[in-house]
């Protein structure tokens, strides 16, 4: 059975650069490390698509192949250029003074990606004081093949609320937790990112996400639970501990 338009799914997939078979982009831990492209900190699991949508989007040309698969299925996609990346575009190449680069001057080299007037780009040239950047995509131009693998698909409030989560949140998957009752959702934040940047707009847009793919619930609770440390710190003295304090009579000598 295919996917509806704004099915939920979880697929895991490896993405390379056809011509080169550059793998660049992966969701599974393994093929990152095996492919020199794992990154610390990078959080690798099954990654959430919308199918036919925008909220977790894809490349055009890996969500078209997506809606005719379905749970289970394992393909390779091919995604042309103009269904990908786009097509390189001469006008985005710009020439420009090396001294514009400031402090960066002296520390740039062919290939690194730098920021310039609020926009990235990738220093193709460096001589004669001046610099060339190309603010096309990196993989512009390039078709791009995925060797997705289906896993599932998330049908009931649980799973719809669980993959949502699981994809906002920058924690562990274990570390998730929601409860639902009724109409209402219950959901623990973890104590690890009480003060993280950006925690009020991780909340915005779970709200938002959950009440579109989930419409018959009619609120959602984040909860913040803080413990005192201080007095969980504090052991009481044990009953051993006091007998031991305790004198006791000498035992009588014998002759």
């Amino acid at each position: 059975m295919t996917f509806d338009k704004g099915s939920l799914i979880l697929i895991d997939y490896v993405a390379k650069v056809k011509d080169s078979d550059e793998v660049f982009d992966t969701t599974i831990e393994e093929e990152a490390k095996k492919h020199s492209i794992h990154e610390s900190g990078v959080k690798y699991s099954p990654k959430l698509v919308s199918v036919g949508e925008v909220s977790y989007p894809v490349l055009k040309g890996l969500d078209e192949a997506l809606t005719k698969t379905a749970v289970g299925d394992k393909l390779t996609v091919e995604v042309t250029p103009d269904k990908g990346f786009g097509e390189r575009d001469s006008t985005k190449v710009r020439m420009i003074p090396i001294r514009k680069l400031g402090e960066d001057a002296d520390k740039v080299t062919v290939g690194d990606t730098i920021e310039i007037d609020n926009k990235r780009g990738i220093i193709r040239f460096i001589g004669s004081g001046r610099v060339q950047i190309d603010y096309n995509h990196k993989y512009a131009g390039k078709t791009i093949l995925y060797d997705v693998n289906v896993i599932k698909s998330l049908d009931s409030e649980n799973d719809k609320i669980d993959g949502i989560l699981k994809n906002r949140l920058p924690v562990e998957d274990s570390k998730v937790s929601f409860t639902i009752k009724e109409k209402e959702a219950n959901i623990s934040i973890p104590e690890e990112i009480f003060r993280a940047d950006g925690l009020q707009i991780m909340k915005h847009f779970i709200q938002m996400d959950i009440f579109k793919f989930v419409p018959t619930l009619e609120k959602i609770n984040f909860v913040e639970t803080y413990q005192n440390k201080q007095a969980q710190s504090k052991k009481p003295e044990t009953a051993g501990k006091k007998e031991s304090k305790e004198e006791k009579a000498p035992e009588p000598k014998t002759a």
